[in-house]
């Protein structure tokens, strides 16, 4: 028998240990925990993009799947956050802002709700969009700063434009600092957003654009604060 048969024969010998087929049930179980626990998380908010999180009901946040053999790893942090739908909102933090867009049920506004994740430990408030009635206060959309501090200098949380339900959601965020006109272009034309000081704390301003204006995020160019007397705020 030359080099060639022994290798031959080598080759024809079974394995010492079968390879273990994947059990991929197993693996998609562990997918769908994740995918939940990501939810739990941030559940407590949502482009984002930054985004968004936060309270009430779907985040958008990429995670690897796990290795195959069990590791402990502690959960990663949520890169956007954003939420829609939910109960109706039981307690806003300072005052409810509107903005004279009417939807069928309502008024849409805004206003901040407390938020406590431990992943986040210097965000504790959310901006949501909501529609108030004379009866009832509905959050549609809540969304939230996802990394470092809620209150750290400039913009945060900006989300919206798009439709939820039959209702057009502007874009919308808050700005930390003496902001007190913000703007954008949109197709070359110069755009200013609504303004309100968050009564919790005078130096936080929400913002929004006339969603007639401004029909999504994606049209945005990046957005310029000035100060009251005409000083750029932001770069």
């Amino acid at each position: 028998m030359n080099d060639l048969d022994d290798f031959r024969a080598a080759l024809r010998q079974p394995p010492g240990e079968p390879f273990a087929e994947p059990d991929l049930a197993k693996i998609m179980a562990d997918g769908t925990r994740l995918r939940r626990r990501r939810r739990v998380l941030t559940g407590t908010a949502g482009v984002a993009a930054a985004a968004a999180v936060v309270l009430v009901v779907v985040f958008a946040i990429q995670l690897r799947q796990p290795a195959p053999a069990p590791v402990a790893r502690p959960p990663a942090p949520a890169p956007s956050v954003s939420t829609t739908g939910g109960p109706p909102a039981d307690q806003a933090i300072g005052d409810v802002v509107g903005t004279g867009i009417r939807a069928r049920a309502g008024e849409l506004v805004f206003y901040a709700r407390a938020i406590d994740v431990a992943q986040l430990p210097d965000v504790r408030f959310g901006l949501v969009a909501g529609i108030r009635s004379e009866n009832s206060l509905q959050s549609v959309l809540v969304t939230n700063e996802v990394r470092g501090s809620d209150r750290s200098f400039g913009f945060h949380a900006t989300d919206g434009g798009e439709t939820i339900g039959d209702q057009l959601i502007p874009v919308f965020g808050y700005f930390a600092g003496p902001a007190a006109r913000i703007t954008t272009t949109v197709h070359g034309t110069t755009v200013e957003a609504k303004l309100a000081k968050w009564t919790a704390d005078p130096n936080v301003v929400f913002f929004w654009f006339n969603p007639d204006a401004v029909p999504d995020s994606a049209v945005l160019t990046p957005l310029i604060a000035y100060d009251a007397d005409g000083k750029r705020l932001t770069k």
